[in-house]
């Protein structure tokens, strides 16, 4: 890998969405240096060990994103974010409500914690978010919380690499823009509605690309890794 790819490694999030730590064990030793972030989401915390998991990666010197959407009253989202943040954990998502947002924020003050705001879920298109009683379409969706999550003062967004160009306007160059839905050359697209391929979330403005199933289930995840590292390297960003 060129030492460009190396510095970009920060920038591809692997979603280790399986079921059994030992699993989840066996990407990242098969990954090894090519991947230096992982994410960490509702299958893996609860089916296998994910929280003790996510500690044993920041102590080997990786990062860590709890994807776990907190949603609570404001006194327990700050006292859960505090938790987070005391692990060393680099990014934790939470929903993308303005109260919820701003105790959040209050959590992770002083850390290094980067507080992400769940905007639409990549799996949602215009008619889901109408179903869910909103007026909007998506993209009217996703700036209202962007500029919500701007204003509550937390570290950055996420959503589709689709609303990441008109995102970045809304929230400026410093907060991340982390973009789910991300289908390299060749990827089917599964339950995603809302996606882009490495090269084109990051030219859009994203900061970090989370991609799960195309490395994980592939017959060669370190392969599978550096295909992608390669496709984001024509177009990196200095959005980090």
């Amino acid at each position: 890998m060129t030492s460009r790819g190396k510095s970009m490694a920060g920038q591809l999030i692997v979603g280790l969405d399986v079921s059994s730590r030992a699993r989840a064990e066996d990407i990242v030793t098969a990954l090894g240096d090519s991947v230096s972030f992982y994410k960490i989401g509702y299958q893996c915390f609860y089916g296998a060990d994910g929280f003790n998991l996510g500690k044993a990666l920041i102590a080997a010197g990786k990062q860590v994103f709890f994807d776990l959407k907190l949603l609570d009253i404001d006194n327990t989202v700050e006292k859960g974010v505090a938790a987070f943040a005391e692990t060393g954990a680099a990014m934790l998502t939470v929903h993308a409500y303005p109260k919820n947002m701003a105790a959040a924020a209050k959590g992770a003050a002083g850390s290094g914690l980067t507080v992400l705001g769940v905007t639409v879920l990549t799996s949602m298109d215009d008619q889901d978010v109408k179903d869910a009683g909103y007026e909007r379409d998506a993209a009217g969706l996703v700036a209202l919380r962007a500029q919500q999550a701007r204003e509550a003062g937390i570290g950055g967004i996420v959503a589709s690499p689709q609303e990441a160009e008109m995102v970045r306007t809304i929230v400026g160059p410093k907060l991340a823009i982390v973009t789910p839905g991300i289908r390299p050359a060749g990827a089917a697209r599964g339950d995603q509605k809302r996606v882009m391929g490495p090269a084109e979330a990051l030219a859009a403005g994203a900061s970090h690309l989370v991609v799960a199933r195309p490395i994980v289930e592939a017959a060669d995840p370190a392969a599978a890794a550096r295909a992608i590292l390669a496709e984001m390297d024509g177009k990196r960003t200095s959005f980090a």
